[in-house]
C-alpha cells in the first residue's frame, strides 16, 4: 500500500471519533441545561448565550448555536497570494461571500453548511507565459457540532469547553479549478479555556481525509491550531493565532501560518471582523487578508 493512502489505523481513528460523537450526544443531554429547547421550540431571546463565531480565526470554537436559531458567518471578500512553486508558478485568489450557515438543533448540537458561491484564481506560470483564469463555485461543506461541556458554564476564569466537529466536503463543478475533485471528510476537536475575564485560549486538533493529486487513493492530513483572544471592551476583541496543516504531501513541506485580526460587535446579534493570515513556511500562502460579517437570528 502506498504510504500516502488511508491506513487501517486512520480508519480506526475516524471510526472511534464518530462513535464518540454518538456516545457523547447521549451523555450531553444529562448534563446540559435548557435541554427542552429544540429546533422547533426555540430558546427564548433572554436566555441566548453571547454570540460566538467560528470565524475570523482558523480555530473552531466548541460552542454551538442556541436551539432554534440560525447564524450566518460570512467572508465578504478575501484575497490570497501564494508562494511560488518549485517551477516559479504562483496564484492570486479571491473569495466572494463564502458563508457558514449554522443552525441550532438542540441546546448542545448544531448542523452547518458552508457555501462558497464564487471564487476566482489567477495562475501565473513560472515560464512567463500568459496567466490562466479559473472561476466558479467551490465545494460545499456539511458539518455537525456537539458541545460536550461548557456551552452554558463558560463564564469565570478557569472555565473550559470541549466540542466535536465532523465534516464532509462535496464537490460541485469538478472542472472549474475551484471545487475539490472528490469527496473529502474529517473531524476536528475544539477546546477552549478562559484564562481571565479578558483573555482566552482556543485549541484545535483534527484529521482531514484528502484525495491524492494525480494518482489514486487518499491520505490523512493533520490539523492543529492555537488562538489567543483578548477582549478590550464589550464590543472590541483581537486574536493572535498559529495554525498548521501537516502531512500534506507537498514537496515544499507542511503548511504553517500565523494570523491576527479583530472583531467588533455592533449589537448582541451582529459582528464585524477583519484579519490576515501570513504564511511562515514555503507551502503556505504569503498572505491572506479578509473582512467578514456574522449575524444571528
Amino acid at each position: 500500500m502506498n504510504s500516502r493512502q488511508m491506513k487501517p489505523t486512520h480508519i480506526a481513528a475516524v471510526t472511534i471519533a464518530v462513535g464518540a460523537f454518538l456516545i457523547l450526544l447521549g451523555r450531553a443531554s444529562a448534563s446540559e441545561q435548557k435541554t427542552h429547547y429544540t429546533l422547533f421550540n426555540p430558546t427564548p431571546v433572554d436566555l441566548l448565550r453571547d454570540i460566538s463565531t467560528d470565524r475570523p480565526d482558523l480555530t473552531e470554537t466548541p460552542f454551538t448555536i442556541d436551539a432554534g436559531h440560525v447564524q450566518f458567518e460570512a467572508t465578504l471578500v478575501g484575497y490570497s497570494r501564494s508562494r511560488p512553486e518549485p517551477d516559479g508558478t504562483f496564484t492570486r485568489s479571491f473569495d466572494f461571500f463564502p458563508v457558514n450557515v449554522r443552525i441550532g438543533i438542540t441546546n448542545y448540537t448544531e448542523f452547518g453548511v458552508v457555501l462558497r458561491p464564487y471564487g476566482l484564481v489567477h495562475t501565473y506560470p513560472g515560464d512567463g507565459t500568459a496567466r490562466t483564469r479559473n472561476s466558479g463555485m467551490g465545494g460545499i461543506d456539511f458539518r455537525g457540532k456537539i458541545n460536550i461541556w461548557g456551552n452554558d458554564t463558560f463564564e469565570n476564569p478557569g472555565s473550559t469547553a470541549l466540542g466535536l466537529l465532523p465534516f464532509v466536503t462535496i464537490p460541485t463543478d469538478k472542472g472549474n479549478g475551484i471545487s475539490p475533485e472528490k469527496i473529502e471528510a474529517g473531524v476536528v476537536v475544539p477546546f477552549a479555556l478562559k484564562l481571565t475575564d479578558k483573555f482566552g485560549v482556543g485549541l484545535n486538533a483534527g484529521v482531514h481525509l484528502v484525495p491524492n493529486e494525480n494518482r489514486g487513493g487518499r491520505h490523512v492530513e493533520y490539523l492543529a491550531s492555537a488562538s489567543f483572544s483578548y477582549e478590550w471592551s464589550d464590543r472590541l476583541g483581537t486574536y493572535y493565532e498559529v495554525a498548521a496543516r501537516l502531512n500534506t504531501g507537498d514537496e515544499r513541506g507542511d503548511i504553517v501560518a500565523v494570523a491576527t485580526g479583530l472583531t467588533y460587535k455592533l449589537n448582541d446579534n451582529l459582528q464585524l471582523d477583519a484579519g490576515i493570515n501570513i504564511g511562515v513556511t514555503r507551502a503556505a500562502d504569503r498572505y491572506n487578508p479578509f473582512v467578514g460579517l456574522s449575524a444571528r437570528f
